[in-house]
């Protein structure tokens, strides 16, 4: 017998038969794993079953290698953004991409914490795109292909770092990347620091950056494109 319970940060749910669902959830100590919901199509379940909403999760399993059963009981919202068709893609994105990006049954607990934070900023919306970009850039780096933007690739040097190399995910000078600035993915400045300020373009540059690694070693591998849904928010924060 399989068992545990936790915190949990539901990441989608389809339906199962005529009144169950199968959801997919990120907990705090346990990674991504997939449950049967039994009564998830109810009306009070498919509120507890929207992606980003969290819960306490009763998780049981006959073995390790089959589907197991799971208990949802809401925990404290998350901010309300149905009103806010923006945000509720961002949010919608998030989730996909955990979902999808992350190993199932692989504990993740600083991806955990990271989605709830970023869930938790959602109607700030002078705010969210840009965690919403780290995020990304941290499930690079919990996926161990992290950029490294500490220094510039060819000097070694720390100031004015603008471009990232497509090929190495190291940052470049303005001065080193020059002759290649063609070849070379835009690097924003608030992927350096948090006092570096966003300005116009940034958070659709952020995105390109984060979202060509993504695809190059998360995606790709997988014969699989970056989610609709993550296209769609591309589109719109540009």
């Amino acid at each position: 017998m399989l068992e545990f319970q936790d915190e949990a940060i539901v990441l989608g749910a389809r339906a199962h038969g005529e009144t169950g669902a199968v959801a997919h959830v990120l907990t705090q100590e346990h990674g991504v794993w997939a449950a049967h919901v039994a009564g998830g199509a109810s009306r009070r379940m498919k509120a507890v079953l929207q992606p980003g909403a969290r819960a306490q999760i009763a998780y049981q399993a006959r073995d390790a290698d089959r589907l197991g059963a799971a208990r949802l009981e809401a925990l404290d919202a998350t901010p309300d953004v149905l009103d806010d068709a923006l945000a509720l893609t961002g949010r919608q994105s998030a989730c996909a991409m955990t979902r999808l990006a992350l190993p199932e049954r692989e504990a993740q607990p600083g991806v955990y914490h990271a989605l709830s934070a970023l869930l938790g900023l959602m109607d700030m919306p002078e705010v969210w795109p840009a965690v919403y970009v780290r995020y990304e850039a941290g499930l690079l780096e919990a996926l161990g292909f992290g950029l490294d933007l500490s220094a510039c690739a060819v000097s070694g040097g720390h100031d004015d770092l603008i471009y990232v190399s497509p090929k190495s995910g190291r940052a470049v000078s303005r001065a080193a990347g020059a002759p290649y600035h063609d070849k070379l993915l835009a690097l924003p400045p608030f992927l350096l620091s948090s006092q570096g300020g966003l300005g116009e373009g940034d958070i659709a540059r952020g995105l390109e950056l984060t979202g060509f690694f993504l695809e190059r070693h998360v995606f790709h591998p997988h014969n699989q494109p970056l989610p609709e849904i993550r296209r769609r928010l591309a589109e719109a924060l540009r």
